[in-house]
């Protein structure tokens, strides 16, 4: 039996280990849309989103975070009529498109980027220290003294 885990997968950041793990075992390949993106691990707790957005400027693109979700939209403006000469074919798409991303708990904007034709939106994942696992000593002196402190105090 095979499940379809694309949709999960194409919008989520942070939980890439559990996802690559699960497309592994079911052997999915993700199959991009439009804008074509990337996203990739660029350090322990870093991501980088990299989306092809070819044909716009940086006023016509726009980033929202909003609780754990990453909006990227391209709205195009009105085109110039400055270009001469008739489009015999128009290859590259100039199209409205919006993209959402789930991200994981704890992960926030770093910064975002226009630069040859791609957007690169920089994610890093910030653990609270009261969220981050901690070792606990073992010290049998501290819970035997706690305990005649009890017993001391149970005996009065």
């Amino acid at each position: 039996m095979r499940f379809d885990l694309t949709p999960f997968y194409r919008s989520t950041v942070g939980f890439d280990r559990l996802f690559s793990l699960l497309d592994q075992a079911n052997g999915v390949d993700a199959a991009p849309g439009y804008p074509p993106y990337n996203i990739e691990r660029t350090g322990e707790n870093e991501y980088r989103v990299s989306v092809a957005v070819a044909g716009f400027a940086e006023p016509e693109l726009s980033i929202e975070l909003k609780e754990n979700t990453l909006t990227i939209k391209g709205e195009k403006q009105s085109k110039d009529t400055e270009k001469s000469g008739d489009v015999l074919y128009q290859g590259i798409a100039a199209r409205t498109f919006e993209r959402v991303f789930q991200l994981a708990d704890f992960v926030q904007v770093k910064g975002a980027a226009l630069e040859n034709g791609l957007l690169h939106v920089d994610l890093v994942r910030e653990i609270p220290e009261a969220k981050k696992p901690r070792q606990i000593p073992i010290n049998g002196k501290t819970i035997e003294a706690k305990a005649a402190k009890v017993e001391t105090k149970a005996a009065a």
